[in-house]
């Protein structure tokens, strides 16, 4: 059976971006994406959610979102879901993280400056691989 892995999420960074290099000399980052949610329930009250999602991007796109991109700045991340599993050191207990490895991200709401810079390439897979 096939399956189809793709994410498309439009929300605001909750920390400055920063800019890190793996072994192979390759640009990565981690940002934090929230999202808001705003309703209305049944008896008439406004509800509001916030999801908190991590997203990594490799690259040039990596190097864009550090050089470019602040906390509270809006976002458009197109990628793909990707669990990450590990060992806790000190309970020894395993762990598991669901995030979003980007593989290309739109600056909005920014300047023409921003705009002209905002849209970045694809690459995700090409750039974790090299990693």
């Amino acid at each position: 059976m096939s399956s189809y892995n793709r994410v498309t999420l439009v929300g605001n960074l909750t920390r400055d971006p920063e800019l890190k290099r793996v072994k192979s000399g390759q640009a990565v980052t981690d940002l934090g994406l929230a999202l808001n949610r705003a309703w209305t329930n049944e008896a008439g009250q406004k509800q509001e959610e916030t999801t908190f999602v991590d997203v990594t991007v490799w690259g040039k796109t990596a190097e864009n979102a550090a050089k470019y991109l602040q906390k509270g700045r809006s976002v458009l991340v197109e990628g793909r879901l990707q669990l990450d599993t590990w060992m806790d050191s000190k309970s020894g207990q395993n762990r598991s993280k669901l995030r979003v490895v980007a593989e290309s991200l739109q600056f909005m709401g920014g300047n023409q400056h921003d705009t002209q810079h905002g849209t970045a390439d694809r690459g995700g897979d090409a750039a974790r691989e090299a990693a």
